[in-house]
């Protein structure tokens, strides 16, 4: 999106996940308020700027959720190494840009004002190199922003710790972002969270 810089922070909606927590079912397909969770995540980003959508090889169903909407697929071959696999895949993709924001996709209750905000944020805080959201106790959360100094940093990941490697050594460098209740921290990992939490919406 132009950032009110006139720069352009391009969104990764982090979407090549394999649900295994979830005994089969794959939650981003699943419908939350009249929409799969997925198509939820990609119209909010697509609101706010250029969104990009990471994917693994067998992500036909996934695609399928996001017809019509305007964002663009990187697929992953790396991704079913874990998350690690998944974010140096697709932040490589990325097109140059000065900084980039990274989302979860199975986030129920972000909106388009949270990526705002954290984009505002980086505006606002300059010398910061990670700008993120947080829950209103100061637990790190999502959307996060990454300067574009940290890209090749991304290129070094392994395993399952995804961007810890990226973001732990720079806790000085990182603005937070609190949100009022914990949406920038709360997921839905099983089937039991999925059906307690859509059991009250």
């Amino acid at each position: 999106m132009q950032d009110g810089s006139g720069e352009n922070v391009p969104i990764l909606i982090l979407a090549a996940g394999q649900s295994s927590r979830m005994r089969g079912a794959d939650k981003l397909v699943m419908m939350l308020d009249g929409q799969p969770l997925l198509r939820r995540a990609v119209r909010q980003a697509a609101a706010v700027g250029d969104t990009f959508v990471a994917l693994h090889h067998n992500a036909a169903a996934r695609l399928a959720v996001l017809d019509g909407l305007r964002f663009t697929p990187l697929l992953v071959p790396d991704a079913a190494e874990g998350q690690s696999g998944t974010l140096r895949g697709a932040v490589a993709q990325l097109p140059p840009c000065p900084a980039f924001m990274m989302v979860l996709a199975d986030l129920p209750l972000l909106t388009s004002d949270d990526l705002l905000a954290v984009l505002a944020a980086r505006r606002a805080h300059p010398d910061s190199v990670i700008w993120r959201g947080a829950a209103a106790d100061g637990t790190p959360g999502h959307p996060v922003v990454f300067d574009a100094s940290l890209r090749n940093d991304f290129a070094g990941l392994t395993g399952d710790d995804g961007g810890a490697a990226v973001v732990k050594p720079r806790r000085a460098q990182t603005h937070l972002v609190r949100f009022s209740d914990h949406r920038a921290t709360f997921d839905l990992d099983t089937p039991e969270a999925w059906a307690a939490f859509t059991a009250t919406r």
